[in-house]
């Protein structure tokens, strides 16, 4: 049975959220204090470039069955629950940032007259949800009607859309049956195409998404610390990497070396769950975490100093061309963007960069962000491949050749064709891998 339902905060994951929350029936409204944003969204236009998104925004805006508002007042009794979907950026001593989840209770609370459910999807610190029970209790009306559970999203950027309407599994932090049941009926379609659905209490929900990023952020490192090894005993990464993940219980995914994790929310996530694992005396999880960010820090300067050998350690005036500028392929996100953090590393050393990017927007007033490739590449004496879009694995390097100053490459994604590059002529960096040195 279709439900009312609301969407606190449209950036990236309310977006996608309360677009899919429209393709499974509900009627939604969208709730956002940005009013620009607002009117975007209405047009059917959204803020953000996410694969597949546009269009099925547009068609349930056009329909009626989705709108966006800045008005609390007109979901706060209407809804049959209210998702939390509100950034939690990381704070100046590695916590998370809770302001925007709480402004919600203090501007959703006093307007809640009737029992209804609060279902936090916003990545928060084991704890949250309880707090957040409890200051909407004290504010609203409804007092003791007001429950919160916690659904916590596993959005990946670049693929946000089937990963709302075709989620790994659907993770309940719940208090009572009732809420529950309210969650099946939301996610009905999916439970329905046989979606994992994994019912436990707030703090475990809580966990459960901190778990699977840190997982996720340690699992890079690890190929990265091993693509140094490799480096220092002539290995090769890429094989290690294959012959790992035939191992059922390793996986190859998130096997690949390279620059490493960037982004809105691994970074911030896995440094606000070292902040609680000391509050709470777990400093082995401290220990752990720390390690990861040191790995996938030294792996940004690495490539730097890779890049710096390779100009004969004369960089100033020296021109380099950087492919992507995104901190992934298939978004036009560029926050703790590894591709910029090395771009801006050789500009401060005295190096002209040029930056392409099929969709991200640079800056850096440091950068040169160039409409086209063949602008980036013109009398390059540097290629650096640090954006993996798939569209730079079609390059024809033969091609390429004609237009740079010098044929040397770095790709620090392991994506490119070596030998093909190669057999054109360009000396070929990647690192791991001590044959292409």
């Amino acid at each position: 049975m279709p439900l009312t339902v609301s969407v606190i905060g449209t950036n990236y994951l309310g977006a996608a959220h309360a677009a899919g929350m429209a393709q499974f029936g509900h009627q939604v409204i969208g709730v956002d204090i940005d009013q620009a944003r607002v009117d975007s969204l209405n047009a059917g236009r959204p803020t953000i470039f996410e694969p597949d998104l546009e269009p099925m925004l547009a068609r349930h805006v056009a329909s009626g069955q989705l709108r966006f508002t800045t008005d609390y007042a007109e979901i706060a009794d209407w809804a049959d629950v209210h998702f939390v979907a509100v950034g939690t950026p990381r704070a100046a001593d590695g916590s998370a940032d809770l302001s925007q989840v709480f402004a919600v209770a203090d501007r959703l609370g006093p307007l809640l007259t009737r029992p209804t459910l609060v279902a936090g999807k916003s990545t928060v610190p084991v704890g949250t949800a309880a707090r957040l029970q409890q200051r909407l209790r004290e504010l609203a009306p409804a007092g003791d009607g007001v429950e919160v559970l916690w659904n916590p999203e596993f959005l990946r950027e670049a693929h946000a859309v089937a990963d709302t309407l075709r989620p790994d599994r659907i993770v309940l932090g719940a208090q009572s049956q009732q809420a529950l049941a309210t969650m099946r009926q939301v996610y009905a379609r999916p439970i329905a195409d046989q979606v994992p659905v994994v019912e436990c209490d707030l703090a475990t929900a809580e966990l459960i998404k901190s778990a699977a990023n840190t997982f996720l952020a340690m699992k890079i490192s690890f190929i990265n610390a091993l693509a140094q090894m490799c480096e220092a005993a002539g290995g090769d990464v890429v094989p290690l990497a294959d012959a790992l993940g035939y191992d059922r219980r390793i996986g190859r995914d998130f096997l690949n070396a390279g620059l490493g994790f960037g982004g809105g929310c691994l970074p911030k996530d896995i440094a606000a769950l070292a902040y609680r694992a000391t509050e709470l005396g777990v400093p082995q999880l401290t220990q752990l975490i720390t390690a990861i960010e040191t790995i996938n820090d030294t792996q940004r300067s690495a490539v730097t100093h890779i890049a710096v050998r390779s100009l004969g350690d004369e960089v100033t005036g020296r021109r380099v061309a950087v492919l992507g500028a995104a901190f992934k392929p298939g978004t036009d996100d560029t926050r703790n963007s590894p591709a910029l953090t090395v771009a801006a590393q050789l500009a401060a050393l005295g190096a002209e960069v040029r930056v392409y990017d099929p969709q991200a927007r640079v800056d850096l007033p440091e950068l040169t962000q160039c409409p086209s490739l063949d602008e980036a590449l013109d009398a390059a004496d540097l290629v650096l491949h640090l954006t993996e879009w798939p569209q730079f694995r079609q390059l024809d390097p033969a091609a390429l050749g004609s237009v740079v100053r010098r044929k040397v490459l770095i790709d620090a994604r392991l994506r490119l064709d070596r030998d093909a590059w190669q057999r054109a002529g360009w000396q070929v960096i990647q690192p791991g891998r001590a044959t292409s040195r």
